[in-house]
């Protein structure tokens, strides 16, 4: 493998035989490709990871870019069977699985509701989970970025981080290899564990979840405010803001000065 100017070695997807990974130098959005992909048949379980993302989008439709090789951008394709109704889980699922392959990594990241990741209140990664229509069912993509080797310089705004920032870099291919380890894992046994399963998944993503009893307040799709205790995940995933179930906005965690 050869090193960039910076230093930083590129992905290797040989060394991830057990996972169906495609990288490409650089792409507008890894999301997609593979949603084009998965309109063209393509199988679940594909991988696109770009060692350059030029106009990757979050949540909100927030822009994600990144500088070459100092982040690990990449999608998955999956092809669900369980009943709509349970989807909105993948988000939070997806979350889950990149916080978990984080920790596991020695990193004391956290969610916050609904799948954005933090080490120490700041964002180190995004996910932006899209139902793609395709020739045989509906498909999922899940967006993932983390910030890896990025500098204070490089990151895309003020109130990020990155792993380099954090602790010891990890190889951005063992990560890869981990976050989808984890995520595949995850996904296998939500699919076919039923409600056990769902609720034993409910209870491990509300044990790594900031938000949880938290002071919040949430921007609502239609432009109102909601603002409370965040005390819980419901049967849905949606977060729990003093009884008030909140299936999508975006969510500040409010200080409370003591």
């Amino acid at each position: 493998m050869t090193a960039d100017a910076s230093g930083r070695p590129p992905l290797d997807a040989a060394l991830l035989p057990d996972h169906q990974v495609e990288v490409v130098a650089e792409a507008g959005s890894t999301n997609v490709l593979v949603a084009e992909r998965a309109q063209a048949g393509g199988p679940e379980g594909l991988v696109i990871a770009a060692e350059h993302q030029t106009a990757g989008r979050g949540r909100l439709d927030r822009t994600w870019e990144t500088t070459p090789r100092s982040a690990l951008t990449f999608s998955v394709l999956l092809r669900p069977t369980v009943p709509p109704a349970r989807w909105p889980w993948l988000p939070l699922l997806t979350g889950y699985a990149v916080c978990t392959a984080l920790r596991d990594s020695g990193f004391d990241a956290v969610v916050k509701w609904p799948n954005d990741v933090l080490i120490h209140d700041r964002k180190v990664a995004g996910i932006l989970v899209e139902r793609v229509e395709t020739p045989t069912g509906a498909a999922a993509v899940l967006g993932i970025g983390v910030n890896v080797a990025a500098t204070v310089e490089e990151l895309p705004v003020t109130d990020a981080t990155s792993l380099a920032l954090e602790g010891e870099v990890p190889d951005r291919t063992e990560l890869l290899g981990g976050i989808l380890d984890t995520l595949w894992d995850t996904y296998v046994a939500w699919q076919e564990g039923g409600d056990p399963t769902g609720r034993r998944l409910a209870a491990a993503y509300t044990a790594v979840c900031a938000t949880i009893g938290q002071p919040v307040r949430v921007d609502l799709p239609a432009g109102e405010v909601l603002t409370g205790i965040a005390s819980g995940i419901d049967a849905d995933g949606r977060l729990l803001v003093d009884g008030t179930a909140v299936s999508a906005g975006d969510v500040v965690h409010v200080r409370v000065d003591r």
